[in-house]
């Protein structure tokens, strides 16, 4: 399970935050959930996203260290870099740093958490009540990592934890975050339109994964997919036009999130008119998502553009019975060498009552997902199918 965060309440739409209050747009520190969702669960990794440059190395290698130990080995943080300047101001800055900066540092950033992670020996932990030895002082070092973003001193306070590197999770789309995700993730979460596209980004991202002396196998790829389940295909797809209609008709959502992602107003442009060709290339934002907008924009008005945005299922349409949809998330997978999916529906009863109790048992039966865990750990049972 991976939680989202964002450190800011969106108020780029129309200079307000009154959509995002209207819409229930806000976020609670995911931190804090993740020993919970823990107690109540045996195998489930748990992800929690930080803010590369708005937390200290020094805070987010002890966090993640208490957290892998609160949760037996099974706790993952996905790195973002953050985008609305509003965030960075939350944090004390006049504005966020340039994209590809941003990369950079966050780049930076987690070499600086890793060192910290290592500072201690797997087996320095002694606990010899004999001689009243808590952990060998010469198994424990200073990191002393001194970076051009980043200096951190080091040892952590806390001792190595069951993973010693909780699983690292990277979900950028440009060239700076592909670069990102490919030197440092275990898991990569893309979004892609259509089977080709996640092909092209399976091979680009092996690619880099290599030239970054890594093998393909060193992380998982997942798609993100919003699947529309049924119990007929018939069912299925009444349901997906209904959901569709619903999204058409609010238009200020879709403007809103265009907003949030891009950093632009988009409630200052005429919906009957195309959008401004100056727009494109300039956003300090979400780059790959509002560049791929934008493409599709071109020629169109804002109205016509907007059907475009959402008018799918995540990366390829799911949409049909259990078993249709079974069928179509094992061909797409052949087809394009990619690890799996991530599932971003709603967290309602009747989702995961679909997904859980109907969609992963046919899968199962098939041999596509697995049907038990053989390791204690996240990173192992991540890297084991």
């Amino acid at each position: 399970m991976m939680l989202e965060d964002s450190s800011v309440l969106p108020d780029v739409f129309g200079s307000s935050f009154e959509h995002a209050l209207r819409s229930a747009i806000v976020r609670h520190d995911p931190m804090p959930l993740v020993p919970l969702l823990a107690a109540a669960t045996k195998h489930l990794g748990i992800i929690a996203t930080a803010a590369t440059p708005f937390y200290p190395p020094f805070l987010a290698a002890r966090l993640m260290s208490t957290l892998d130990h609160l949760t037996h080995g099974r706790v993952g943080i996905n790195l973002v870099t953050a985008s609305p300047h509003a965030a960075a101001q939350n944090y004390g800055y006049d504005q966020h740093f340039e994209h590809d900066e941003r990369y950079a540092m966050a780049d930076e950033w987690i070499d600086a958490v890793r060192a910290l992670w290592d500072t201690w020996d797997a087996d320095a932990l002694v606990l010899d009540e004999a001689t009243g030895v808590f952990a060998d002082h010469t198994k424990v070092r200073y990191a002393d990592f001194a970076g051009k973003y980043y200096r951190t001193r080091g040892p952590l306070n806390t001792v190595a934890s069951p993973q010693g590197h909780p699983v690292v999770c990277q979900a950028g789309g440009s060239p700076a975050g592909r670069d990102l995700g490919a030197r440092n993730a275990d898991t990569l979460i893309a979004s892609a339109a259509g089977v080709d596209a996640m092909r092209e980004y399976v091979d680009d991202m092996h690619r880099r994964m290599v030239g970054f002396g890594r093998e393909e196998t060193d992380a998982k790829i997942l798609f993100l997919v919003e699947p529309v389940l049924a119990d007929t295909d018939d069912e299925a797809e009444a349901k997906q036009a209904r959901q569709l209609a619903a999204t058409r008709e609010n238009i200020d959502a879709q403007l809103a999130n265009l907003s949030y992602t891009s950093g632009f107003d988009f409630a200052q442009f005429d919906l009957d008119e195309p959008l401004p060709a100056d727009l494109k290339g300039t956003s300090n934002g979400h780059q790959s998502v509002i560049e791929a907008f934008l493409a599709k924009a071109d020629g169109k008005t804002l109205r016509e553009a907007l059907p475009a945005q959402r008018d799918t299922t995540g990366s390829v349409r799911l949409v049909g019975s259990p078993e249709t949809v079974a069928d179509q998330m094992e061909e797409a997978i052949a087809a394009s060498g990619a690890d799996g999916f991530l599932i971003g529906l709603p967290v309602t009863r009747k989702n995961l009552t679909e997904v859980c109790d109907g969609l992963a048992p046919v899968l199962r039966r098939r041999g596509l997902v697995r049907d038990g865990y053989e390791h204690e750990t996240f990173r192992e049972n991540l890297l084991a199918f």
